[in-house]
């Protein structure tokens, strides 16, 4: 596979599909007919992985938007070492997904280095303290938690990992 990444312009994405769950049927609606809409109207920022040698098919996709957490969200040992504001600011991985095609070929690793990448370069601009993102299921927790991602207190499946966490694995 020859992968590349571009920020969502004018693809076709009638072809993708990740799967067959309900879950995965809500991504891929989304990213039909919702993605561009959403970047139109600054709520988010979607980019895809394109297989160059699969005639720049779309194998996956992720959106990117800027978000907040309540400092009473963040666990109490790490808040003890941030200042008393009423939000820390975030980036947020909103929705991820790989073709059913590239399954088991490490696409969605490669989805997560991207957007992990951008982000940490964004903040050099702007400042971002954890990166979050909003698992549909346990297994999508279990991806997210083999990045070092960790779960919010009162929600298994937001979770989050620390900017500077990040900047140090990159």
């Amino acid at each position: 596979m020859n992968i590349i990444f571009q920020p969502l312009k004018g693809h076709d994405r009638s072809a993708f599909t990740s799967g067959d769950d309900a879950d995965s049927r809500a991504l891929d609606g989304w990213f039909r007919k919702a993605a561009s809409q959403d970047q139109k109207r600054n709520l988010a920022r979607v980019f895809v992985a394109i297989d160059r040698d699969a005639g720049d098919a779309i194998v996956g996709f992720y959106s990117l938007s800027t978000f907040s957490i309540a400092l009473g969200d963040i666990p109490e040992d790490l808040a003890r070492k941030l200042p008393r504001h009423d939000a820390i600011p975030a980036a947020l991985m909103g929705r991820l997904a790989r073709a059913t095609s590239v399954r088991g070929q490490g696409i969605g690793e490669l989805l997560v280095a991207d957007a992990v990448r951008r982000i940490l370069d964004v903040s050099e601009s702007v400042a971002v303290h954890a990166i979050v993102v909003d698992a549909k299921n346990e297994w999508a927790s279990r991806f997210y938690q083999s990045f070092g991602f960790i779960p919010f207190p009162d929600s298994a499946k937001r979770l989050f990992l620390l900017a500077a966490t990040a900047r140090r694995a990159r």
